[in-house]
């Protein structure tokens, strides 16, 4: 029948077989884009990912740099408020032998605070909690009952 109500054979509707396997091929085509979409969309997230890691690694660095240079900053405070206490105390007496022993330690302490960095006192401090590990208990729930009341008032 080369036509059916008056259409040629080549405009005919197709076939129900036909409307199925091109329903297929558009499904897939369709699959496949959205595999592509997915995929693409998953490289920009592991992109975004390594760039907000990056800049929180380089934040933690410059957070790290400015604690170490507070550090030395305040070393370097307290060895100037040794001098100045050396110039303006009284250097005999009592006061002055205090005094001196105070510019001492100040001295020392901000020549440490200077020279060590915050992962040499974080060591020095491990190494002081092993040698005196009940001591260092006691003053930990010293410290911890005084910081409880404090918090309480």
């Amino acid at each position: 029948m080369p036509g059916t109500l008056g259409q040629p054979e080549t405009e005919r509707k197709t076939s129900p077989s036909d409307l199925g396997a091109r329903a297929g091929e558009k499904a897939e085509e369709l699959a496949s884009a959205a595999g592509q979409k997915a995929a693409s969309v998953g490289e920009k997230a592991k992109e975004m990912a390594r760039d907000a890691s990056s800049k929180a690694g380089d934040l933690a660095k410059n957070v790290g740099h400015k604690a170490e240079e507070a550090v030395s900053s305040v070393g370097g405070q307290m060895k100037s408020l040794a001098g100045t206490i050396r110039e303006k105390a009284p250097h005999e007496g009592v006061v002055g032998s205090t005094a001196s022993a105070v510019a001492n330690t100040l001295d020392s302490s901000g020549a440490y605070l200077q020279e060590h960095n915050l992962e040499g006192m974080a060591e020095d401090m491990t190494n002081l909690i092993r040698r005196y590990p009940i001591q260092s208990l006691l003053v930990g729930i010293g410290v911890g009952f005084l910081i409880a009341k404090a918090t309480r008032s």
